[in-house]
């Protein structure tokens, strides 16, 4: 390396090292803000995942229960999805 570029560098690497530290700073930031965002993305999967299953179940329910009259069952069904939409509408309080 030449004398010159050693001699300019040396006063220069306070700088470099602090934009470095700053820069991998972003980068661990960056890096949790997204494995959060991922989390938040798996939860919510995982509720909805959920209530896909719970109406499977209903819906097995009503087909293999033959005792009962379906188009009752299913209107109860929307009524308690109706009020169990007004629940989720409403704001949580932790």
């Amino acid at each position: 390396m030449d004398a010159g570029i050693v001699a300019l560098l040396i006063p220069l690497a306070p700088f470099i090292v602090g934009g470095f530290a700053i820069w991998t700073r972003h980068q661990r930031r960056m890096a949790e803000l997204q494995v959060q965002a991922t989390a938040e993305k798996a939860a919510q999967y995982a509720s909805h995942s959920r209530e896909l299953e719970e109406r499977v179940r209903v819906l097995e329910r009503i087909i293999t229960d033959g005792g009962y009259d379906t188009a009752l069952q299913i209107e109860a069904l929307r009524d308690t999805r109706g009020v169990e939409a007004a629940r989720a509408s409403e704001p949580k309080i932790n």
